[in-house]
């Protein structure tokens, strides 16, 4: 019998020998290999952090003591020795369960992530609340060296500080290189100054030395003492000065000094740095070659950790808009390119190889890169800064205020809007057309397919306004690609069915879906005309009122929240100008939508080609 199949709760864990853990650490980093070699997911980050969750649950008390993982996509040994082993080869799968921290699923998973650098800010506000109602379990927050570089993270760190409240903070460094040395003497340090005997003497002379003259100053002497002697042997001076205790760094792969060291900060009260230094990949070898790649990827080999290609297949949009920039970018000198810790995600890799000194990735911090490019276009460039739609949603003050307030020429490419799929809700682009429309100077677009994609982005570049082109993961439609730029006038739609008995309105990813309906209908001798309106802002409304007025009923389609965007954009304007039509329309439900692969989730949320037949044909039979 593995030992894997004897731990099904954290309490099973605590019965194990060192020698045990360290057998177990390898079973569960082989099933993790195996599942998302089967159903793609964050592979890297999980396999640098199995002996620190091991550790974690070693020490501590689930759930009565709560684990925050930060971003949560380095959660998967947390939840197979969290009851959910026999499950875990469902991970990410329709209905099965999710790749992120999930509350409705364990009570072990105490917060629903999956953006970065929140943490902290919870963790706090849990140890508050944990003190207001006079209890005295432990917060531990987990967070990466990418994650704690963004502004959240460091408004936390200042909180923390001020409060002194009891928090243990894991930063997860896999990035940092530390020699062997250094790192020895820093894990001995830490067991030294976390020990017993240590905290022990440090209590005793807190009380004792203010009793005798001058003993005050000699503590503080004493005190700046240790802070110097760590510092010296240690890169914690920063959260020193933010007055946590500092601890490490100290190897995260040694099992041994994780649960010595783990044991100490325990006991300890106050808020706590506890610095470790993981490899990402960790055990398989070319996850560890290439972290990059396989921090989140698709079905893949094993053996050789290369994707299982699908088919011959169009190139993503994502492809395409890193081509075209690069294009964009030979002709016009003032184009830069802006990045939030995603340059190969957002296909801007190519980008920064030619172009380096126009290529910035500001780490994970949206907030300051859309309003560091508002700087750069009131310096007269043109900054392209791209983004997930659902990254996006946090830095929307600075939208507000530091680019459209201004009215600095910035271009959004808004990738992943729509559903994304696996990674569920916390990654879903589900309210970009939404939370953009009510923007003033905002120019909102989002592309039918590819080709004008290209288009809309050479387009953007003579737009006097802040524009968001918005457009989906994954592969195009697999139409042709012009080799000429074409322009597209701001706020123009284009006909491309005409029909007198109704008319679809349909924006972005739905609009292939609508006219392959159409085209349907028409074998049933049905008349149905469909609108790529392309641009949700400023919006068409000669050419939406008249074919509107001419078949009085109107379906409007939309791969985004039904409230907020093309619905409300459509019915609003009908209802201003008096004009009234049979309605009905498909989009994203008032609700966060789950996990699952595509196909699965289009035939649940009705954003197929049948749904939109179905719905004119029931407009149709209406009287």
């Amino acid at each position: 019998m593995k030992l894997i199949e004897r731990i099904n709760s954290p309490q099973d864990l605590k019965e194990l020998k060192l020698s045990q853990l360290k057998l177990l650490a390898e079973e569960i980093r082989k099933l993790i290999i195996e599942v998302v070699a089967k159903n793609g997911g964050h592979l890297a980050p999980n396999l640098g952090v199995v002996e620190l969750t091991l550790a974690l649950h070693y020490v501590f008390n689930s759930p009565e003591d709560k684990i925050i993982w930060d971003v949560g996509h380095q959660c998967y040994t947390h939840k197979i020795i969290t009851g959910r082993r026999e499950a875990f080869n469902t991970l990410r799968t329709f209905g099965g369960i999710a790749g992120f921290p999930k509350r409705a699923e364990s009570p072990h998973d105490v917060l629903d992530t999956g953006h970065s650098s929140t943490s902290i800010s919870a963790g706090l506000g849990m140890a508050v609340g944990r003190h207001l109602k006079g209890k005295t379990n432990k917060v531990i927050c987990v967070i990466g060296d990418g994650s704690i570089t963004a502004g959240m993270a460091f408004e936390a760190l200042n909180n923390a500080g001020y409060l002194k409240e009891d928090l243990l903070v894991i930063l997860n460094d896999n990035e940092m290189s530390i020699s062997p040395n250094v790192g020895a003497l820093s894990a001995f340090v830490s067991k030294k100054m976390t020990g017993n005997l240590a905290r022990f003497i440090r209590k005793e002379m807190e009380k004792i030395l203010p009793r005798f003259p001058g003993g005050e100053n000699f503590l503080h002497i004493l005190k700046k003492g240790e802070d110097l002697f760590k510092m010296a042997v240690t890169p914690g001076a920063l959260f020193t000065a933010l007055n946590f205790e500092y601890i490490g760094p100290v190897d995260g792969h040694n099992l041994e000094a994780l649960i010595e060291i783990l044991k100490n900060l325990k006991e300890m009260k106050g808020p706590i740095l506890f610095h470790v230094v993981t490899k990402k990949g960790k055990g398989y070898p070319p996850a560890e070659a290439d972290p990059e790649t396989f921090h989140g990827i698709g079905p893949f080999e094993i053996s050789t950790g290369k994707p299982i290609k699908k088919k011959e297949a169009p190139p993503s949009y994502t492809e395409v808009f890193g081509e075209t920039i690069v294009r964009l970018a030979e002709r016009e000198p003032r184009i830069i390119a802006i990045t939030a810790a995603m340059k190969t995600g957002t296909g801007l890799k190519k980008f920064a190889e030619k172009f380096p000194e126009r290529f910035f990735d500001v780490g994970i911090c949206e907030q300051h890169a859309v309003t560091f490019a508002a700087g750069l276009a009131l310096e007269g460039f043109i900054p392209v800064c791209a983004i997930y739609s659902t990254f996006l949603q946090r830095a929307y003050d600075q939208i507000i205020h530091d680019v459209a307030l201004n009215n600095a020429k910035v271009i959004f490419a808004i990738d992943r809007a729509g559903l994304v799929g696996e990674d569920g809700p916390t990654h879903h682009g589900a309210f970009d057309l939404s939370y953009l429309r009510c923007v003033p100077n905002m120019i909102i677009s989002a592309p039918k397919d590819e080709n004008e994609l290209q288009h809309l982005l050479y387009s953007a570049l003579a737009y006097d306004n802040p524009c968001a082109i918005r457009y989906p993961r994954g592969e195009g439609v697999g139409v042709p690609l012009d080799k000429e730029f074409k322009y597209i006038p701001v706020g123009k739609g284009e006909i491309l069915k005409d029909g007198k008995e109704a008319v679809i309105f349909a924006i972005g990813s739905m609009v292939h879906k609508a006219l392959k309906a159409a085209d349907e209908l028409e074998k049933k001798g049905l008349s149905v005309a469909v609108i790529n309106v392309r641009f949700l802002k400023p919006l068409d409304e000669e050419l939406i009122l008249n074919f509107a007025e001419k078949t009085k009923r109107v379906l409007v389609v939309e791969e985004n929240s039904i409230y907020g965007g093309l619905n409300s954009a459509i019915s609003e304007l009908l209802l201003k100008k008096g004009l009234f039509v049979k309605y009905d329309n498909l989009g994203l439900p008032d609700k966060f939508v789950e996990h699952g692969d595509l196909k699965n989730l289009y035939q649940k949320y009705s954003l197929t080609e049948k749904a939109i037949f179905d719905k004119i044909v029931h407009l149709l039979e209406e009287k």
